[in-house]
């Protein structure tokens, strides 16, 4: 039902509600006092917003965050940067395509598929099937230096084996990042500041950024770590922390999603008995694939909890064919009822579970591990998305499609 009161009778539901799509703002008192402009990226007007001669505050310093800090960095009279936690983010690398190379990379879109068929991520980047360790120093550097002036994710995806398994591999990564931004950025104390200190290079998603770190050498642009002075609330004028109020124009809110079951726990869905899935999922996310729930007949997830995650456009639209393939199997044999068995949800889930073990990103705070502060009840860490890698999750899942779906209960 929607919230106009118009109902809707459907065989199947299938949700296509994003991983990262329902978005929060900061547990920051006053927010509708602000007498000027202000924004979530999430929600950003479809009208142009000027910066020009503007004092500007920007809260959050994740993915989208770092990307908005760089613009209106370009044009702000006075840009206020209010991080939490840096990010250990890399070089785009993005450059204009030109006729010719487009043509080029078309005539290979078979090829470059294929490819993304094949890696852990769906990426055309494979992880480096060398140990950190196997190296000289000197080729390690080489190999490192030859990463980060490339383009896409390979300093992520296409690193050494043991990089987000062993801590000391991990450890000399991050470390090698860290220089970067110490060389980037000019004064040393901003850049002890955005090297970040509580979780090691690629446990958590690295955003990519086009000259970011060079932002902080700009006049006009100041970063504040509110963990040494705290935001206390939004004024009418602008914000206040522990140790005086800023005055702005505008506040930019890049304070993300509450990730991956967020978008599901604003929807009230009701199962067998009407429990609610939001109740169901209170002690963390359990499903069959990322894509069915018992006690839930007939709801297929398209990047549920649990799914195999990856380059997007690539993981959904595999995921979107298995429940395609699903629905015309039930519609060709007149089924009106598919669902999860609870054990099959049960095997699903603790596999999800083991597969993360020994994985540095299980310790670290972040959307991938169910952690959001912005968020009431989501400071607890639960593993959210299978770490198997895409090629092992397509092979459980034409398992089932080989077996006749078996494992699910259908009538």
């Amino acid at each position: 039902m929607r919230e106009d009161g118009r109902r809707y009778n459907t065989r199947f539901l299938v949700t296509a509600i994003g991983v990262l799509s329902a978005a929060t703002m900061p547990r920051i008192p006053g927010a509708e006092s602000f007498r000027g402009q202000s924004y979530h990226t999430h929600y950003w007007p479809k009208e142009p917003v000027k910066f020009e001669g503007k004092r500007v505050a920007v809260i959050g310093t994740g993915a989208t965050g770092i990307q908005t800090i760089t613009e209106v960095a370009k044009t702000a009279g006075q840009l206020t940067v209010f991080q939490r936690t840096p990010q250990w983010a890399a070089p785009l690398h993005n450059a204009k395509i030109t006729a010719d190379e487009m043509r080029h990379i078309r005539s290979r879109y078979t090829e470059i598929f294929a490819r993304c068929q094949e890696t852990y991520g769906c990426f055309i980047h494979s992880t480096d099937p060398r140990s950190t360790f196997e190296v000289t120093p000197e080729e390690r550097e080489a190999f490192w230096e030859k990463l980060y002036n490339e383009p896409g994710f390979g300093i992520w995806m296409g690193n050494f084996r043991d990089i987000l398994v062993d801590r000391e591999a991990n450890a000399l990564i991050s470390d090698f990042v860290a220089r970067k931004i110490r060389q980037r950025v000019k004064d040393p104390g901003v850049a002890e500041k955005l090297i970040p200190k509580n979780h090691g290079f690629g446990t958590r998603r690295v955003p990519l950024e086009s000259g970011y770190f060079e932002v902080y050498n700009q006049p006009n642009v100041k970063l504040v770590d509110i963990n040494e002075t705290p935001i206390e609330r939004i004024t009418p004028a602008g914000i206040k922390t522990s140790d005086g109020e800023y005055e702005f124009d505008i506040i930019i809110y890049a304070t993300g999603f509450d990730a991956i079951t967020g978008a599901f726990d604003r929807i009230d869905i009701r199962g067998v008995n009407g429990v609610s899935l939001k109740d169901k999922w209170n002690d963390g996310p359990q499903t069959f694939l990322g894509i069915l729930v018992d006690g839930f007949p007939n709801l297929l997830m398209v990047m549920g909890p649990h799914a195999g995650l990856g380059n997007f456009p690539r993981a959904v639209e595999y995921t979107a064919d298995w429940v395609t393939r699903l629905i015309r199997f039930a519609r060709d044999r007149d089924l009106s009822r598919i669902e999860a068995t609870p054990a099959g949800a049960v095997a699903w889930t603790d596999h999800v579970i083991a597969s993360s073990e020994g994985l540095l990103f299980t310790e670290v705070d972040s959307w991938m591990t169910g952690i959001n502060r912005n968020v009431e009840g989501k400071q607890v860490r639960r593993i959210m998305r299978y770490s198997g890698g895409h090629p092992k999750f397509r092979e459980r899942c034409e398992a089932v499609v080989a077996d006749g779906y078996r494992e699910l209960s259908l009538a």
